[in-house]
């Protein structure tokens, strides 16, 4: 009498769902990691519920002191516009991203915005969403 057994186990190990799975979290951990801000410095930005989306190149940011930064490095004031010369290059597709703590004077934005402007920039106010 030949009985046997009709499931065999195989001692095989199958990956597949293993890879799916490291996949997954790679993929999950990428896209979370593009919305963390850049933007080290503790600004209080004023509110707003309007959304603009560009492609982020140069940050710059104004504490509550008047310091300015560039990209998380302090410089002065009058270094400020060869210094974005020099990190826009000629790429027309490159934006500046303002940030301004709330408390600091309109007219010191203004600054910059005017640099923007004279050097044909795109410049993108930043703010924090209700």
């Amino acid at each position: 009498m030949g009985l046997r057994s009709r499931n065999k186990v195989s001692p095989n190990f199958n990956m597949s769902s293993m890879t799916d799975i490291v996949f997954l979290l790679l993929i999950f951990f990428m896209l979370t990691s593009t919305l963390v801000s850049p933007n080290a410095l503790n600004l209080l930005l004023p509110s707003s519920s309007s959304k603009t989306q560009t492609k982020q190149t140069v940050s710059v940011s104004i504490t509550k002191e008047l310091d300015f930064y560039i990209n998380q490095d302090k410089v002065e004031f009058e270094l400020l516009e060869p210094l974005l010369l020099q990190e826009m290059g000629n790429d027309l597709s490159n934006s500046i991203i303002l940030h301004v703590d709330k408390t600091v004077p309109i007219n010191e934005a203004v600054k910059v915005m005017n640099i923007a402007n004279e050097n044909k920039f795109k410049l993108v106010l930043a703010t924090k969403s209700k």
